[in-house]
């Protein structure tokens, strides 16, 4: 008898705890926000060849997250990864920050190894031109920016970065915003530099 009561008081217990799971889980979903997906913006690589955008799902991901790179057959292409757990201005500057790897070339250059001086370059020079192109894209330009650097920084966060990462690239992104051309003069220069290297 009493390994019967110690029996039905573990079963009980583990029914408890899966309950409890089962309401957490819920409340969870229930209070993760979901955001309208933004339409892509116009892109085209540095060869003139259009960008194609694709939303993908990933349920474990904190924040929206962007990656550009050729698919199988060779096109350039910007997977959206998880748009909808982020604002609406903060999928815009990942579109136009992926748009820039393939406005740039990176896409087709050798990758630098991750945290290089390299590829830090080749990522502030990707914020530059989505912030430079939504400052000229958009009508509240000034807003649009704000909630860019408010949702980046939130989000960097969320997985781990440190706070003087975020904050050099905060920095980066309000000082290319205040720069006296246009993204498409910018990338030109980039492109015009690489060249000539």
């Amino acid at each position: 008898m009493k390994h019967i009561l110690t029996f039905l008081t573990f079963c009980g217990f583990e029914t408890m705890l899966l309950i409890a799971f089962a309401t957490c889980t819920a409340a969870a979903q229930e209070t993760t926000p979901s955001y309208a997906i933004a339409s892509p913006p116009v892109c085209q690589n540095n060869k003139g060849e259009p960008v194609r955008f694709e939303n993908q799902m990933s349920p474990k991901a904190k924040s929206a997250a962007g990656m550009a790179r050729r698919d199988d057959k060779g096109m350039p292409v910007i997977y959206r990864f998880a748009y909808a757990k982020s604002p609406q201005s903060l999928q815009q500057f990942i579109d136009r920050h992926e748009c820039a790897h393939h406005q740039t070339g990176d896409i087709d250059r050798p990758h630098p190894p991750r945290n290089s001086p390299d590829h830090m370059m080749n990522e502030s020079i990707a914020d530059c031109i989505a912030i430079l192109r939504m400052r000229d894209e958009t009508t509240d330009s000034q807003t649009q920016i704000q909630n860019v650097t408010i949702e980046l920084r939130q989000a960097m966060a969320a997985v781990g970065f440190p706070a003087s990462t975020i904050d050099s690239r905060i920095s980066n992104i309000n000082n290319c915003a205040q720069k006296a051309t246009t993204a498409s003069d910018f990338i030109k220069a980039i492109l015009d530099h690489r060249a000539a290297n």
